[in-house]
């Protein structure tokens, strides 16, 4: 009865070391893939590429400007307007905007998701819900449909 019961000890204590072992591993992996991920494989834009804007879509239909409401900071729910213009600078008021962004540096998106809540009139819209939840280069898309197309115009920030 008492090697029964040595035994028994024994293969409790070397399971216990197995799944240690194992969630040991788990978290080194996870850390190594932190890392790489920290390394930043994708290159920051020119310091002439942040900032609120003016800024042309990518095919040039239309020209944004982001005009936040408070300054944007870290782990805070804000609201932000932004103005949109045609190609001759005339205010657009029948846009539709989908908003999407993210940090391209560590691989993930806004932790939010931002929607158009009002026209203010004069091309001049309300997105609210805007939240970074860290400080770093984020990108801010917005993705603009008329009758003119759609496209996309992004903002880099650095907050």
């Amino acid at each position: 009865m008492n090697t029964t019961m040595k035994a028994g000890a024994q293969r409790a204590r070397g399971e216990r070391g197995f799944v240690l072992i194992g969630v040991l591993v788990v978290m080194g992996a996870l850390a190594g893939a932190h890392l790489l991920m920290m390394r930043g494989s994708v290159p920051r834009p020119a310091a002439s590429d942040f900032g609120f804007g003016p800024r042309t879509s990518g095919a040039g239909l239309y020209t944004a400007t982001l005009i936040p409401t408070e300054p944007l900071r870290t782990r805070k729910l804000q609201s932000v307007h932004v103005a949109i213009a045609d190609t001759h600078g005339q205010p657009i008021s029948n846009a539709r905007i989908a908003i999407d962004g993210g940090m391209p540096q560590h691989g993930h998106g806004l932790p939010t998701r931002p929607q158009v809540t009002k026209s203010i009139g004069g091309g001049v819209y309300e997105i609210d819900g805007v939240r970074f939840n860290m400080g770093g280069w984020w990108e801010f898309k917005l993705s603009v449909t008329t009758d003119a197309g759609t496209d996309l115009i992004t903002f880099n920030l650095n907050l």
